[in-house]
């Protein structure tokens, strides 16, 4: 933990719908990450076969209780899964067009928010907007998960990754805005999909200013080279930027990452089923 301070900016209200990104695709004609071919000499470690454009989805393991540090158990690669086919490609977006977007890695982002004449957040101004005022709480609506037994995000319920216990509509992704909004009025800062920052992935110690007597201002992490990770297929050369606030596949028995202070990596060519964004406009755009 440490103190910093950020200029003021406005933040969109929910994540980025499909709806929403599917009017930028239809004006530019853009072509997404998970949708382009791939150059089998930027992958050397993978299998051949799975070098088809594709997205990783979200599938629950059929055989019950699984090894927790085993990704693979629940996370398969789907040629033809995109934005517009969540599942692969025999699926649609048919009726889920207030639903977040997904399955969009860091170019597609960046493209939409330049089409928006927007920016994506910080990681500090991502935090900063997920607390709605309420400094230090465990969650972005207080320190009780679900006070007075309410529900107050689209998270995991039940034992991940092969026990839900929602109703069959309400798995998955929902419509933005289902659940309550924060302190400042936004929805789905927690829980639903992931969403992306501007900021390379880096450990916090990495970062800290020393012999500042208030902290940093508009703390950011340009620098990709302690973003690599040799352990992920390709990771020797794939950057990864900071993505937060949790998603539906959270739960109590795994991630626990439906907190406004929570935070992973993920590698910019990579989109998921469960990873949208939301932009941001500055005061003094910088």
């Amino acid at each position: 933990m440490r103190q910093v301070s950020v200029d003021g900016f406005w933040i969109d209200i929910t994540p980025v719908t499909v709806r929403e990104f599917g009017h930028f695709v239809e004006a530019t004609g853009y072509v997404t990450v998970a949708e382009r071919e791939i150059n089998p000499s930027e992958y050397p470690q993978l299998d051949p076969s799975l070098l088809r454009p594709g997205s990783l989805v979200f599938k629950a393991p059929p055989g019950g209780r699984v090894d927790l540090s085993n990704f693979v158990s629940w996370w398969s690669y789907v040629p033809g899964a995109d934005w517009a086919h969540p599942s692969g490609p025999d699926s649609d977006v048919l009726g889920r067009e207030l639903h977040p977007v997904t399955h969009v890695a860091w170019d597609d982002v960046l493209a939409y928010a330049t089409w928006a004449g927007k920016y994506l957040p910080t990681e500090a101004e991502w935090e900063f907007a997920a607390r709605g005022g309420l400094d230090g709480a465990m969650y972005a609506w207080g320190d009780e998960f679900q006070p007075g037994g309410r529900i107050m995000a689209n998270t995991w319920r039940g034992e991940f990754p092969f026990l839900d216990l929602k109703a069959e509509h309400e798995r998955g992704t929902t419509e933005v805005g289902a659940y309550p909004p924060n302190g400042y009025g936004l929805f789905d800062m927690i829980g639903n999909v992931w969403e992306w920052t501007s900021d390379f992935y880096t450990f916090r110690q990495e970062s800290i200013v020393t012999g500042s007597c208030c902290g940093e201002v508009n703390p950011r992490s340009d620098e990709p080279s302690f973003s690599y990770d040799a352990h992920e297929p390709g990771g020797a050369h794939i950057p990864r930027r900071v993505v937060k606030g949790g998603s539906h596949l959270c739960a109590p028995n795994y991630c626990q990452r439906y907190r406004p202070a929570a935070r992973q990596p993920q590698q910019v060519e990579s989109g998921m089923s469960h990873l949208g964004f939301r932009c941001i406009r500055r005061v003094s755009p910088t």
